[in-house]
């Protein structure tokens, strides 16, 4: 692949790890973070620190973000020191945050209209897919476009698919955390009953992981609930605002979601005992309190 200048925005738990693979193929990076501490890592290997979104768009032919909320998104991207304000005609922005379809389409005609591109593409596979280079990506926008940035997907993923027109990208993560939010109530369910009746959690891990009930899940998240690891691979706070995004868009197509939204109300809990800032794996813990364990 023809190396880049690629603007690199959010160097979070995913998003450092995402950008140091971008840099190690070649790629020359200009980054911005809201805490220039946590860029330190990625300085050190040669990047070069950009002090608002605006210099990074000034700087790159590609902008990739990973940010944590919608209203972060919006503010780097349309705000009046975001990326559109200096972006050239023929770049790409490709927003990687997990974040609202309707947003992502708001995006997309604003940057049509400034002769901009655009792609929605959220990613699955927490810090470890991160670190690996294994990320699933999933991605809304323009085909040719999509075939622009696919040697750039192909260095932090190796499951990225083409989804369909600006925000399929979000929809398509949404089924995504709709799918994890259940199956980490059987997550925390399953090994909490083991440990209630003194088994192993690492041994039933072992078996239940390689039949029927199999899951990245209880695979990955799991073993770091019998290690009582509750480090975010993924934070509870954004997991919250995963579910948040899509009750509200069920809601707007009428569709009734009774298991996600008692999920929701369970990670809910966990902020309010004060575990927001734990892994979703946390919900353990949770879990252990209702049952006083």
């Amino acid at each position: 692949m023809e190396s880049k200048n690629i603007g690199w925005i959010g160097t979070g738990v995913m998003g450092k790890s995402m950008c140091l693979h971008l840099i190690n193929s070649g790629n020359t990076a200009y980054i911005y973070n809201r805490t220039k501490q946590k860029a330190a890592e990625l300085l050190e290997k040669g990047a070069f620190w950009c002090d608002s979104p605006e210099e990074v768009a000034e700087k790159s032919e590609i902008i990739f973000s990973i940010v944590g909320f919608p209203e972060d998104v919006e503010k780097i991207i349309l705000d009046e020191k975001g990326v559109l304000k200096s972006a050239k005609q023929g770049s790409v922005i490709v927003d990687m945050t997990t974040s609202s379809p309707i947003l992502a389409k708001k995006i997309y005609e604003i940057c049509k209209n400034k002769g901009i591109y655009s792609l929605d593409a959220p990613v699955s596979g927490g810090d470890i897919g991160a670190r690996e280079g294994k990320l699933a990506i999933m991605v809304g926008g323009d085909m040719d476009v999509y075939d622009k940035a696919l040697p750039f997907f192909k260095i932090m993923g190796e499951n990225i698919a083409y989804m369909g027109k600006a925000g399929a990208g979000q929809h398509t993560k949404m089924s995504n955390q709709i799918l994890i939010a259940g199956t980490m109530i059987g997550v925390v369910e399953s090994l909490l009953y083991a440990y209630k009746t003194g088994m192993n959690l690492d041994s039933v891990i072992d078996v239940i992981g390689k039949g029927a009930a199999s899951s990245w899940s209880i695979n990955n998240l799991g073993k770091r609930i019998a290690k009582g690891d509750f480090d975010p691979g993924f934070f509870i706070k954004h997991f919250i605002k995963d579910m948040g995004i899509a009750l509200d868009e069920a809601k707007r197509i009428n569709l009734a979601l009774p298991g996600l939204s008692l999920a929701h109300q369970f990670y809910i809990a966990a902020t309010s005992l004060g575990y927001e800032n734990l892994g979703t794996q946390g919900l353990y813990k949770v879990f252990q309190k209702m049952n006083n364990i």
